[in-house]
């Protein structure tokens, strides 16, 4: 058992560039990501990207930003861009969220994947390079994944990533006028060695081969 007699509140993640080889997560800069965000992740031709999120389907960057700073003021959230290294456009997006650093621990959320960036190395890599500031950088004791149960997708994620499923909290909120259970994931510091472990050999050149797809699985690769 960890002594936390002398614990010290950490900092706030975010605010400082994280970098990997195929990506890098930025501080959210309308005047420099605000178009390619709008480009990849906006308009309505994309409602399915919303469909769980606190907002309507968002159709333009006025939209975009505003709803996201209304976030930043009201909740606190730490917004970071996905950047794709090879071509230097932001593709999606992603929030520190749910601060607590007396604690150590955060959450992250409000996750936008642009088509381009969806079931790519690039993405994986953005979740890694956002845990292993929390841990590695902050020293967090607790990184958090919630999501709506019925988001199927974003539970299969969640697990993907190495998060552990901890519970569902029923009618926990009132989302676009309907009922939202709440499904609950998180990695702690001690699991985090094994999960950046998996992680780095997903990444790995050698997981791939000359065609770009997988040799192993992340969850094989977590072993």
């Amino acid at each position: 058992m960890q002594d936390l007699s002398k614990y010290e509140k950490r900092a706030l993640p975010g605010g400082v560039t994280l970098t990997g080889k195929s990506v890098r997560i930025e501080p959210l800069d309308w005047d420099r990501h605000g178009a390619d965000l709008a480009a990849a992740i906006c308009g309505p031709e994309r409602p399915e990207l919303w469909r769980y999120m606190p907002f309507t389907p968002i159709a333009d960057l006025p939209e975009l930003s505003a709803s996201m700073d209304y976030g930043a003021k009201m909740f606190g959230w730490i917004p970071m861009a996905i950047v794709r290294a090879s071509d230097e456009r932001a593709l999606g997006m992603a929030s520190y969220m749910r601060l607590r650093p007396e604690h150590g621990s955060c959450e992250v959320g409000c996750i936008v994947f642009g088509h381009e960036l969806q079931r790519t190395r690039a993405a994986t890599e953005a979740m890694y390079v956002m845990a292993r500031h929390v841990f590695d950088d902050l020293d967090y004791r607790r990184y958090e994944w919630k999501c709506h149960n019925d988001n199927a997708a974003s539970k299969r994620a969640a697990l993907r990533f190495g998060f552990a499923y901890e519970g569902l909290f029923r009618q926990d909120l009132i989302v676009k006028g309907k009922n939202r259970d709440t499904a609950w994931f998180s990695i702690t510091d001690t699991e985090w060695p094994g999960v950046k472990a998996g992680f780095e050999a997903w990444l790995a050149d050698d997981n791939f081969d000359d065609d770009g797809h997988q040799r192993r699985s992340l969850k094989a690769c977590r072993g």
